[in-house]
């Protein structure tokens, strides 16, 4: 090819400049990138114990006593037990691609089947999580400011909103610190009032056991009831996500440090969900303790009502029960709600910077986050936070369940690249076998959860999600041939062991690791995955490039 003919595909580059907070890693936290080594300063304990301080959240407690309530001790039991089984085994996957390639959920789930512009849907679905459940602690939190300071829940919605702006913007720098130091008061807070109710009160587990709630089954088994119960508790299964923001912060692997890796990834990772379905059975259990002592059951779901009832069993004096009930949901909401909002920000980064190809910046769209949370509160979501979870769970479960396919079926049979692509230079923009799955398990699935399928696939409606989505991940894959994972293969910078230390991106005019970076034809330059995300006039003319401008 002539010079004459190659010039034709190539653009002039303009510098790209960045607001002050999008160069300050700082606050930005590389919230659009690929984490680097130079960043990851934070030992495997550290990081663990950050992205476990993040599971402080009382929401499965007041799920936990919902499902009780409504299905009674064996099915919410059963439920609660068959939920954290499949969200260990699918976070399992996740923990590891994302520590080992220090990326977070949106970077991950483009590289895993799902496509550059195809993870813009799933990032929509993470990013509702995280305010749908930031709006619930937030209502929780409330609750207990009304009870203890008399505030109304509308006032209490908005202080408990904006308390915790301040906490979020510094990221992972401030997160660490301030779970580390908190880890401790919370877990005394946690367990004391349990064991004090079972130890103070003979009766208490056989109440907890004999509990039926409004279940039309009583306290005993009904398949359907528990199916919906189970339905409920796999909306947390996107909690993996949560996870994953911290988990990218993970050191590398080496043969040194293997053993505490490992342990730190599984423990923070799937690990969560041991201490998760402790806390939704400690919610059903605490919900049985406060009907008993004359708690209506429309505010015994509710966490502050199940810890004035722990703590009553330490201190018989109301001032300090009160106090120490409020005090721990204070805490534990806080530890929580930080990192939803958070969590919330790396998602409509990412959402809005291939929507806009802008990005002011992570505190922008936590701002935004802050909103939307605030907004659900004030509009009543934990007055149906059943309907809302298991409305949820469904599109939630069918997208991590065809993820974990890509991970765990496509990726060792060889239907998929053996490592994770998570640059626009290199990715189509939809891969069918990821994004198709996904869409079409969540669309029956959510029909079925109407009932248009009958009572029975109701119930079952978010495992046929899982299933259908990891059914038909692999099978797509068969049928494309592994055709849409990679639209042009990275000859400069993939494994390239002659590059070390940092490049420049020559449209910023930043340094970054080589992972971050990739050779664009169009500028016929260096480029830095962000620069690359958020350029608007090349229309991706890289992938349409003939090989010769590829290469050279």
């Amino acid at each position: 090819m002539s010079e004459e003919t190659t010039s034709s595909y190539r653009l002039e580059k303009t510098k790209r400049h960045y607001h002050s907070w999008v160069v300050n890693e700082t606050l930005e936290d590389y919230s659009l990138r690929y984490a680097p080594k130079s960043f990851r300063r934070w030992s495997e304990f550290t990081v663990a114990n950050a992205a476990l301080g993040g599971i402080s959240y009382l929401a499965d407690f007041a799920i936990g006593g919902s499902i009780a309530i409504s299905s009674g001790f064996t099915n919410s039991f059963w439920a609660i037990i068959i939920s954290a089984i499949i969200i260990f085994l699918t976070g399992i996957p996740i923990s590891y691609y994302a520590s080992k390639y220090n990326i977070d959920m949106d970077l991950l789930t483009r590289g895993a089947g799902f496509g550059y512009i195809g993870s813009t849907l799933t990032s929509v679905i993470y990013a509702s999580f995280c305010f749908i459940f930031f709006a619930l602690e937030g209502a929780i939190m409330a609750q207990a400011l009304e009870l203890y300071f008399h505030l109304p829940l509308a006032w209490g919605y908005l202080l408990c909103t904006i308390a915790i702006f301040p906490l979020v913007v510094f990221g992972m720098t401030l997160l660490a610190t301030m779970q580390v130091w908190t880890q401790p008061v919370w877990l005394i807070g946690m367990f004391a009032p349990w064991f004090a109710v079972l130890m103070k009160d003979p009766t208490a587990f056989s109440t907890w056991t004999n509990f039926a709630g409004k279940s039309p089954s009583g306290s005993g088994f009904n398949i359907l009831l528990c199916a919906s119960g189970a339905g409920v508790a796999l909306s947390l299964i996107a909690q993996i996500g949560e996870q994953v923001d911290y988990l990218r912060f993970m050191p590398d692997l080496t043969t040194r440090n293997k053993t505490k890796w490992w342990w730190a990834v599984m423990a923070a990772g799937p690990g969560w969900v041991i201490l998760g379905a402790w806390k939704q059975l400690a919610g059903g259990f605490f919900t049985s303790i406060a009907v008993k002592h004359g708690v209506e059951m429309a505010k015994a779901n509710e966490p502050i009502q199940m810890y004035i009832e722990g703590f009553k069993a330490i201190f018989s004096n109301p001032a300090i029960y009160l106090f120490l009930a409020t005090f721990f949901v204070i805490l534990s909401q806080v530890k929580i709600n930080v990192t939803n909002a958070y969590s919330g920000s790396l998602s409509w980064s990412n959402f809005f910077s291939r929507l806009t190809h802008a990005h002011p910046g992570r505190v922008v769209w936590l701002v935004f986050h802050l909103i939307i949370a605030l907004t659900l509160q004030e509009l009543g979501v934990f007055n149906v936070l059943l309907w809302v979870l298991g409305f949820y769970s469904n599109v939630a479960i069918a997208w991590v369940g065809a993820l974990v396919a890509d991970l765990v079926i496509n990726k060792p049979l060889g239907f998929s690249p053996s490592y994770i692509e998570f640059k626009r230079a290199h990715l189509y923009n939809f891969n069918p076998v990821g994004f198709g799955s996904m869409m079409i398990a969540s669309v029956i699935s959510v029909i079925a959860f109407f009932g248009f399928m009958g009572p029975v696939a109701q119930a079952f409606s978010t495992l046929i999600a899982l299933g259908l989505s990891m059914i038909l991940s692999p099978i797509i894959a068969i049928i494309t041939k592994g055709k849409y994972y990679i639209a042009r293969k990275d000859v400069h910078f993939h494994d390239n062991l002659e590059i070390v230390g940092l490049t420049q991106c020559k449209i910023c005019e930043h340094e970054y690791e080589k992972e971050d970076m990739a050779y664009c034809p169009v500028y016929d330059v260096s480029i830095c995955s962000l620069c690359c995300s958020l350029d608007a006039q090349c229309h991706d003319s890289c992938k349409a490039l003939p090989n010769s401008v590829l290469t050279t």
